[in-house]
């Protein structure tokens, strides 16, 4: 089963409420997205750190209605707010 992009970016919006969120269907089919979040959680984490928090905000869906997100993850620039 497929998931819909607003599910994805709900569930990172519930685990991060401060990230700016957008997820993008690349194919069309409902399996393969690519999502970019900014959040102030990440800061002082590393890429992988980073990676794992989105990850575990998917709540063990990657890999089961989830087959592939290609992930872009970054910390607010300085004098702004995610």
């Amino acid at each position: 089963m497929a998931m819909a992009a607003n599910e994805i970016e709900a569930l990172i919006r519930a685990a991060l409420p401060d990230a700016l969120v957008a997820v993008e269907d690349l194919a069309g089919d409902g399996d393969h997205y690519a999502a970019t979040v900014v959040s102030e959680a990440f800061r002082g984490k590393s890429r992988v750190q980073q990676h794992q928090i989105v990850f575990a905000a998917l709540r063990g869906r990657m890999g089961a209605e989830l087959h592939a997100l290609a992930l872009q993850t970054s910390v607010p620039e300085q004098g702004t707010q995610a």
